[in-house]
């Protein structure tokens, strides 16, 4: 039997009304895929972060987080765990070797896309609490996301998920984790890269965040930051849906046979 989900997604595109004026519209489709051909990838979900805003704002998420990824995996959809800079911690993990047994596939050449300005200044990093150091504290993924050894690879390698998602046949590639303006868009494995390589991606824009200083310019509260990337993600790289729908479309995914 065949499985059929279908996923709700939002963009925003740049149009012009009766006079002439420029707007942002949100667009509205669905992209109807088997769950075989979809893929989850979590972006650098750390057990630690230098930012103590970051930290408490993921740590809210993490729930969350892993209760998606277990119905993506029931539903037979494949788990990608891409908490960077920790590798060393997974070598003998079998979901580790996985993604280094992979077979052999070349992306194509990357798309020639202009990569417009963020609509945010990060240039101090981006932390919204006071006397945070950039540093490297991560040792490992957070540990209130399962990872299924039999099943899931542990990957921070662009290629490496790319060749994951050849072996498999997978055909929508979907980002949760963090963060917006940073890992989410310009890892290896990230959103930027994989859509000049023409890879189908979409960003669960409620399990996400964004590093913002409301100090710093356009001068707006956290949230509105983070909505602000979103708006640009969805104009410039890939549309988004959230985790409720998700699970929805999970929950009510059709068979036919």
């Amino acid at each position: 039997m065949a499985a059929t989900l279908t996923l709700p997604l939002r963009r925003r595109t740049l149009e012009r009304d009766a006079e002439g004026r420029a707007l942002w519209r949100q667009v509205h489709t669905t992209d109807q895929i088997s769950p075989e051909a979809c893929a989850l990838l979590l972006c650098d979900v750390w057990d630690q972060h230098w930012s103590r805003g970051a930290q408490g704002r993921l740590e809210a998420m993490v729930p969350r987080m892993d209760a998606v990824i277990r119905a993506a995996r029931d539903a037979g959809m494949g788990i990608i765990h891409a908490p960077s800079d920790t590798m060393a911690h997974y070598s003998d993990a079998p979901a580790r070797q996985r993604a280094e047994w992979l077979p052999l596939a070349t992306p194509p050449e990357p798309l020639a896309i202009v990569e417009p300005p963020l609509p945010i200044d990060d240039s101090d990093e981006g932390s919204d609490t006071a006397g945070d150091q950039p540093r490297r504290v991560w040792t490992r993924q957070h540990p209130g996301i399962w990872i299924d050894q039999e099943g899931d690879i542990i990957s921070d390698s662009g290629d490496e998920v790319y060749r994951f998602l050849q072996a498999r046949g997978i055909h929508r590639l979907l980002y949760a984790g963090v963060h917006t303006n940073m890992c989410i868009l310009h890892r290896s494995f990230a959103i930027v890269p994989m859509v000049r390589w023409g890879v189908s991606v979409a960003l669960l824009r409620d399990l996400t965040d964004t590093m913002y200083n409301p100090a710093r310019p356009p001068y707006v509260p956290h949230d509105e930051g983070t909505r602000l990337v979103i708006q640009y993600i969805e104009s410039f790289w890939c549309p988004t849906l959230t985790s409720g729908e998700l699970l929805a479309a999970l929950a009510t995914t059709h068979r036919e046979g």
